[in-house]
Parts: structure tokens; sequence; C-alpha cells
């Protein structure tokens, strides 16, 4: 049976009932009589007291540890929590006067504030253009708990201005490639679930939850799933994720190609870039040595949905009807798993405003190919 902890309105009225018990005939306690405020006192120490323990009990173990005491149980497995990792974009395009030089360190703004360093020394050529790569600078971390790494993605278009003028150097940049890959510090409840994980599954020397458990120590990468054999015998295929917060899978596929760790030596092709790239490296000096380790990118494969008796409903009730099918996705998708139709049904019939609904299409469960990822695709409503 769980201990109940007192309230402070209960350890008052028990202090004063001691001190009417051991104080014989002494009546009732006015409002501001000074026994009354002692007892008052004590009870409120007390409280705080018994709030101490409840939080000892809780950084006790790592179920329930937080903040630190979190950290510190996960560095007995070896688990670390990962750090925000900055957005950078590469062929960001300059414009200005020929032979002119933008210094490395300058610094871009985005409208909404967030900044940009310039990551080495852009001149500009003949033709009045130039490109180079720019990194995002991370907030600090003691104001901003999240890291805000993700804020500094940026896509395709968006306006960038030097802050401060260069002579001979256009004071704005148009981004012509979407600067990517930035992360926030992993959420507390995703690090202590890799935490328990890494107690209930044990080490052993390249099992399907080793494979998984590399993977997802990589800053950015939220879900891993594992196939042995995948590219033949001897082989072992990671399929990586990478999403973001709306837990739609629509996002998160990774930015790079497929294939093996730059550090398979013995080979001279199919090395992996990009993101897959990152992992397959960061696994490479952990995994078995008689293994070949392919990180791959699941599928994208957009599934549509007609639904009939759902045509006056409004806007809300459709956002919902989306969050759902995402959710049942997000949730029970693997490339190349199945989807139970009868999970996509339930989801939506738990929405208020769906009642009497059909489901024309799709009839069947959801079955994906090889390395396919469910993604949802245009809801029609009749």
């Amino acid at each position: 049976m769980p201990y109940s902890r007192p309230t402070l309105t209960e350890l008052r009225e028990r202090n004063q009932n001691t001190i009417k018990t051991g104080l014989e005939k002494i009546g009732a306690l006015l409002r501001f009589a000074n026994m009354r405020v002692l007892g008052d006192v004590t009870a409120g120490m007390s409280y705080l007291h018994y709030g101490y323990l409840d939080w000892i009990a809780k950084q006790s173990n790592p179920y329930t540890a937080t903040d630190e005491w979190l950290a510190a149980w996960a560095a007995l497995v070896s688990v670390y929590r990962k750090s925000a990792n900055a957005a950078t974009g590469k062929s960001v395009p300059f414009t200005g006067t020929a032979g002119d030089t933008i210094a490395a360190a300058k610094v871009l703004n985005r409208s909404d504030g967030y900044q940009y360093t310039i990551d080495s020394e852009v001149t500009i050529g003949s033709d009045g253009t130039a490109t180079g790569t720019v990194t995002a600078v991370l907030p600090d971390t003691s104001t901003d708990s999240t890291g805000g790494g993700a804020d500094g993605n940026a896509d395709a278009g968006t306006v960038l201005t030097f802050d401060e003028a260069i002579s001979g150097i256009d004071s704005t940049v148009t981004l012509t490639v979407a600067i990517t890959g930035g992360t926030d510090i992993e959420d507390e409840e995703v690090f202590r679930s890799r935490m328990l994980s890494a107690y209930q599954e044990k080490p052993q020397g390249g099992s399907d939850a080793d494979y998984k458990k590399w993977a997802l120590a990589v800053s950015g990468v939220t879900r891993a799933w594992v196939v042995r054999r995948l590219m033949g015998a001897g082989t072992v295929g990671v399929y990586i994720m990478l999403d973001s917060d709306d837990s739609s899978n629509d996002s998160g596929f990774p930015t790079g190609t497929d294939g093996i760790s730059s550090s398979e030596t013995q080979y001279t092709s199919g090395f992996a870039t990009g993101d897959q790239l990152t992992v397959a490296d960061a696994i490479y000096s952990q995994q078995p040595g008689t293994a070949v380790v392919y990180i791959c990118s699941p599928v994208k494969t957009t599934v549509p949905f007609t639904l009939s008796g759902l045509s006056s409903v409004d806007d809300s009730v459709k956002t919902e009807i989306e969050t759902a099918i995402n959710t049942v996705f997000f949730n029970d998708g693997e490339p190349g798993g199945t989807i139970y139709l009868s999970d996509i049904q339930a989801a939506i019939a738990g929405i208020d405003g769906t009642e009497g609904f059909l489901m024309v299409s799709p009839t069947t469960n959801i079955v994906m190919g090889t390395g396919g990822l469910p993604v949802l695709g245009t809801i029609t409503y009749s």
C-alpha cells in the first residue's frame, strides 16, 4: 500500500491536538496564541521534510529519477543524453563584387533572430557569386533547457541578413538549399526509455537490441529497426528515422544514401552518405568484427484513405482524424510491416463527431513492401 503523505492542514491539526493534550485545561487555542503559532511553524517544517523525503525517494531509482540523477543512473549502463546538434547549410549563395571576401565567423540573422555563422572565408567569383557553408548558433542551454537545435533548420527560400554590413557584399542571402541537421537536446522521457532498455537488455555482442541501442544513441535518431541478412549472409540492416515533433511519418526520413560505414576498408564502394553515414560510423566501432552493417532509410509509402459519412464534419474533426491515423502509423509502423485496419478504425471511432463513419478504402490490412514505411496520403471525405 503506498504511503499517504500528510497535507500541511493535517500536520497543523495534529500539532494543535498534541499541544491541547499535553497542556491540561488549556482550552481552545486562540488564533494568534504563541503555542498555536509555534505549532503551525513546526507543522510547516515537517511538511518541508516530508517533501524532501519524497524527492529523495524519487531520485533513488532510475524509473523516477530526474535531471542529473537520471543522468547518473544512465551513466551506470553507458547511456548518455543526446546533446543538441547545430543545423548546417551547404551551398549557401552569396553575391557581391568580384574578388571581395567574407571572413569566417561572420554572422547571419534570420527574421526571428536565430543566427548562423559562416564556416570559412568566402571569396566572390568573377561572376559576382559564391557559395559557402554556415552553421547555426545553438542557444545557451543554461536558459533554454530544450537546446533549440531544431529551431536552426530553415527551408529553401529563407532570407538571411548579415549582422553587420560588409563592403562589396550584398546584405541579404536567400537560401537555395535547406539548412538541416539541427536537433534539440533529447527529451528526458525518451532518454529514460533508452536507459531502462539498457538495464533490461544487457549487451550480447551484436543482438538486435544492441544494434537498435547503438543507432538510437546517435543524436537525432528517434526510431530504429533491425533486419538480419538484409543484403545477404553476414549483413545486418538497420533502418533509421529522424522524426520531428509532429509525430508524423511524413517527416524524419534520413537525408543521405543507404550504405556502409566509411571505415569498412575492405570495400571500395557502397558507402553511406549524410545521416546514414553518421549512424554507420557510430555503430562501426561497437559492432562485431564479422558483420557488415547497412544503414538504410525506410521507403516512404503513401497510403490514401476514403471515409464515408463524414462529409459534413468541421475542420477540427478532420484534423483529429489525421492525427489519429498518423499516431497509429507512428506507433505501429515499421519497415516491411503491417498496419491493422482495425487499429485505425478504432482510433477514428474514438473521436467525437465520427459516429457512423465507414472506411471505403483501404479495405484490408495495410501491408508494406520491403523497407516500406506508411505515410498518410490524402483523406477523401464522402
